[in-house]
């Protein structure tokens, strides 16, 4: 079973609270990809996952999850680590 990673970061940016699991700066290509909406808005209606790749790897890591503002940043923090933990089993 993989680990959820620590949250690094989480601040309030337009109408999205932005929980950060990774440094976007490492990642060479980021995506927000479909098949991980189901998993996000089943935990958090409108909420969306970003993806990062690290150049030359083939797989894709989970870098942050954007929660609605109105949640407020605790509870986001613990949506973002559900959406993450069932993307990750």
């Amino acid at each position: 079973m993989v680990d959820t990673p620590d949250i690094d970061s989480v601040e309030t940016d337009g109408d999205y609270i932005h929980v950060r699991f990774r440094d976007l700066d490492r990642y060479d290509e980021i995506r927000t990809p479909d098949w991980a909406e189901q998993p996000a808005r089943s935990v958090s209606e409108g909420s969306e996952v970003r993806t990062g790749k690290l150049e030359g790897e083939d797989e894709w890591e989970v870098t942050s999850v954007l929660i609605d503002k109105h949640v407020g940043e605790e509870k986001a923090r613990e949506q973002a680590r559900e959406i993450v933990a069932k993307i990750q089993s």
